[in-house]
């Protein structure tokens, strides 16, 4: 693991390849050295190559915006995993994340995202398919302090301690908070003293900020939210839209990406009035206010 890295977020539906793509430069002027895709489905039957995501990557394993990419899987079966991390590893990429931090309640309820930290022995197993796949210090997770409690994790840590894991991203709330509320620093920093793996730092973050104790910093709403104020953003905003037209099939799904990112910029003065507008829009000559 590089030192103190600073690795974009899996955020569904913005962290996408194609905003990877579009706003490279901006992700490499805020210093991000790795990029983690949103989470892919391991399940039974995926091929995780024909994700759109991974599909047809030339750059394997480096993503668009010229940083190593770690594909980020999601699911509870050790088996589909384990062919997962096969196929995405004869085709190059070095190094596999899984999700163990999704706080939806629709995700969790299913044993999947954040409910695995309900379920340690399929965590367990998933971590013995994660390391040996991947190898030693080429498998991570992304967690959660807990469901309901922030001390769900700290417990596990016991048996996390006894794999090779390239690190543990911690996201310092409970699923249960989702996005809300404050980040518990006293929660996260006794998880960094059990931990015999690097810790990763996670939650109302932004480029440049040192956690103490941390291996390095995960960041991503806070940079998005960031894009919103450059000079420049009409320009990318343009690309990004080329470039979820080619990638998608129809205008209205090209419509419903753009505003899930124009929605982080809502509460901005210079985006307050706009988004008015562009959350009705129904065309993308409509959306079209920057």
């Amino acid at each position: 693991m590089n030192a103190r890295p600073l690795i974009l977020a899996p955020l569904r539906g913005v962290t996408i390849r194609a905003f990877r793509a579009t706003f490279a430069g901006p992700i490499r002027e805020a210093g991000f050295t790795e990029a983690m895709t949103p989470f892919i489905a391991a399940t039974p039957g995926y091929d995780p190559l024909k994700d759109r995501e991974l599909k047809g990557a030339a750059e394997v394993p480096r993503s668009d915006a010229d940083l190593a990419l770690t594909p980020q899987f999601i699911g509870k079966d050790p088996a589909a995993l384990r062919t997962a991390l096969e196929r995405i590893r004869d085709a190059g990429y070095a190094t596999a994340d899984l999700n163990c931090g999704c706080p939806f309640p629709m995700v969790r309820s299913k044993g999947r995202g954040s409910g695995l930290l309900r379920t340690p022995d399929v965590l367990r197993r998933l971590l013995e398919v994660g390391c040996a796949t991947m190898g030693d210090g080429k498998f991570s997770i992304k967690a959660r302090l807990g469901v309901e409690r922030p001390d769900e994790l700290l417990r596990l840590m016991p048996f996390v301690n006894e794999f090779p894991l390239r690190f543990l991203t911690v996201h310092a709330r409970t699923a249960r908070q989702m996005y809300a509320g404050a980040c518990d620093r006293a929660a996260f920093d006794a998880i960094v003293r059990a931990a015999r793996v690097p810790v990763v730092a996670n939650g109302d973050l932004a480029p440049g900020d040192d956690v103490a104790g941390a291996a390095g910093t995960m960041v991503g709403r806070a940079f998005i939210r960031a894009l919103g104020a450059r000079d420049d953003i009409g320009v990318l905003l343009d690309a990004y839209v080329a470039a979820s037209s080619a990638e998608l099939c129809g205008a209205q799904p090209v419509l419903g990406r753009l505003k899930e990112l124009l929605s982080y910029w809502k509460d901005t003065l210079r985006w307050r009035r706009r988004w008015q507008v562009a959350k009705t829009a129904r065309s993308l000559a409509e959306l079209k206010v920057w």
